[in-house]
């Protein structure tokens, strides 16, 4: 869709069919996808500027972290984008981050496919987990050397084992 050609409010409904969910699924690295749907609409902001206001659903299977089993989560989200007609080019090798990440250059053209498939990507769950699953316990060491307990993680410990040595040491001696 041509940004500069939306002058009024257009409503939209965007729903990728099988082929299409089986593509986004592999690219977003999930097993599957169903029921995935994006709705609303774009309107002019200003005399240059276009907001897009949306809903996204989407019902996603994904591998669980600990046990590998499907884990199927349903995804119900708003999506807001503002599309800034001057939005200024960040300049140098780092670049911070917008104050409002709903904030983007207005594109010639506007992808709502890559705007469903930016916003799913961002709602899906980063560590899914079936119900009642173990948590995972990893311990990596060196050869030779203990690994690292929950104990030793904990901010004080080193200092509660020192003190505790100190005052060993102090009973001895008296």
């Amino acid at each position: 869709m041509k940004c500069q050609s939306v002058r009024e409010r257009i409503s939209f409904l965007l729903e990728p069919d099988a082929d299409a969910r089986a593509e986004l699924a592999r690219s977003l690295g999930v097993r599957g996808l169903r029921k995935v749907r994006l709705e609303g609409r774009l309107s002019p902001d200003g005399d240059l500027d276009l907001r897009l206001d949306a809903r996204l659903g989407a019902t996603v299977l994904q591998d669980c972290v600990a046990t590998g089993n499907p884990v199927t989560t349903r995804i119900e989200e708003r999506v807001i984008r503002l599309y800034v007609h001057d939005l200024p080019e960040p300049e140098g090798e780092e670049v911070e981050m917008a104050a409002d990440e709903n904030v983007d250059p207005l594109p010639t053209i506007l992808d709502l496919e890559e705007v469903l498939a930016e916003a799913l990507a961002l709602a899906l769950p980063s560590w899914p987990r079936t119900k009642g699953a173990e948590p995972v316990r990893i311990s990596v060491s060196e050869p030779g050397i203990s690994p690292m307990t929950e104990e030793d993680a904990r901010p004080f410990a080193a200092l509660k084992s020192l003190q505790e040595k100190t005052s060993d040491t102090g009973r001895n001696q008296g």
